[in-house]
């Protein structure tokens, strides 16, 4: 008896740490796609308004740069930027989309999208001109 109630101890216990190790790797995952994301946010932030209107598309991004020293690291992760004219705005405000893909440890796809705007001459000037009535 004393050894059923043990070998029932280890399984569920064996199960549990497989749950926990589930839920770091989630956590992992997610952490590192907001920082891409973040990353290549303020990458975008420091172009000039003709480097960014270039952008107009969807495209994948080339993570290598932010993995320097894990190149493994920068495999797990796809990236897709996509840069559209604001449908109201165009030729002053691109809507942009992050989107970070992976799949954790136990083969399940997780995902990632940040979602914001670049304008012409700034936030301040798109505040005051463009968004006030």
């Amino acid at each position: 008896m004393a050894t059923f109630v043990m070998a029932f101890g280890i399984a569920t216990s064996i199960v549990a740490m497989q749950t926990g190790f589930k839920s770091i790797d989630v956590a992992r995952g997610t952490t590192l796609a907001s920082q891409i994301i973040q990353s290549e946010i303020e990458r975008i932030r420091m172009l000039s308004w003709t480097s960014v209107t270039a952008m107009d598309g969807t495209s994948a991004v080339d993570l290598s740069t932010m993995f320097t020293t894990d190149p493994t690291l920068a495999a797990r992760f796809t990236v897709t930027r996509r840069v559209v004219a604001d449908a109201t705005r165009p030729s002053d405000v691109r809507d942009i989309w992050i989107e970070v893909d992976w799949r954790g440890y136990d083969g399940r796809a997780h995902q990632r999208t940040f979602y914001t705007k670049y304008v012409k001459n700034g936030l301040y000037d798109y505040y005051y001109t463009l968004a006030r009535p």
